[in-house]
């Protein structure tokens, strides 16, 4: 029996290094590709290794084309902001769906839940219009107000989900003792829910930090860009451009991960039994 595991957790880890390297190969062979010249690159072999460095070099031809850094202070203040407000929004409404006493409780989670039921791309034209009627096209404001209302109904389901396992004899024993709901909340669901806040807001900082298609339809300045609209712009006439621009733009999600890894085991031995 321990032999016949043993054998299973060998397979398992075969497997999975297996994918772990097709998974890697893309991020090599971009590294690869950002230091090679357009000339070495279209001439030679996708697979050849840099006969030169030329990291710096791209590196000015893409500040010569677009501003890069400035997309992507727009992008920090986008992902950071809409992720912040999207936890907070989330965490209020999962926890008056999953433990206050309040009328059509699935009711308002069906209705926040339904924006993830559409495709994205269904908002463009009503948003669009609509923000071109009130002023917030081509403004921070109104990128950061979007990017946190698609984020929210995913949040809601992740966190309404895990309130559900905790016990209610906490709220009640709390509650018992003097606390409000709003104290419940901060002082007991908060700290018990460190491992899915840092997950929930860690995905969609990723997800608004990468996204395309809103930020090239409801932005037009170069000042108000996202980085990835930036990215964008730079064109398919110098691919190691293109590929450095990338991984550039791709550091502050790395950093953040690494800065959040640590949290995301946390916090679920607080779990009701």
């Amino acid at each position: 029996m321990e032999k016949r595991s043993a054998n299973s957790r060998t397979l398992i880890n075969l497997l999975l290094s297996i994918f772990a390297t097709i998974w890697v190969f893309p991020v090599i062979f971009t590294l690869l590709g950002s230091v090679k010249t357009k000339q070495e690159y279209n001439m030679g072999n996708f697979w050849d290794w840099p006969k030169s460095f030329h990291l710096v070099e791209n590196i000015k031809n893409i500040n010569g084309r677009i501003n890069l850094m400035d997309g992507m202070l727009n992008s920090l203040l986008y992902a950071f902001t809409g992720a912040v407000l999207c936890v907070i929004i989330s965490l209020l409404a999962a926890y008056a769906i999953s433990h206050l006493e309040i009328k059509f409780r699935m009711f308002w989670f069906l209705l926040i839940y339904s924006g993830t039921i559409f495709p994205f791309q269904i908002y463009l034209i009503p948003v669009y219009k609509g923000y071109s009627y009130t002023g917030l096209y081509d403004t921070r404001f109104g990128m950061v107000l979007f990017y946190t209302a698609i984020c929210v109904p995913f949040a809601m389901f992740v966190f309404r989900n895990f309130f559900i396992g905790i016990s209610k004899e906490i709220c009640e024993s709390a509650k018992i003792d003097g606390a409000s709901d709003l104290s419940v909340l901060i002082n007991i669901f908060v700290p018990m829910s460190v491992a899915p806040i840092s997950v929930v807001f860690l995905s969609q900082f990723n997800w608004i930090w990468n996204e395309l298609m809103f930020g090239l339809t409801f932005t037009k300045s170069p000042e108000i860009r996202p980085v990835m609209a930036a990215v964008s712009l730079v064109g398919k006439s110098s691919i190691p451009e293109v590929l450095c621009a990338c991984i550039i733009a791709s550091l502050p999600t790395i950093g953040l991960f690494m800065l959040l890894q640590k949290n995301f085991e946390s916090g679920y031995a607080y779990q009701g039994k």
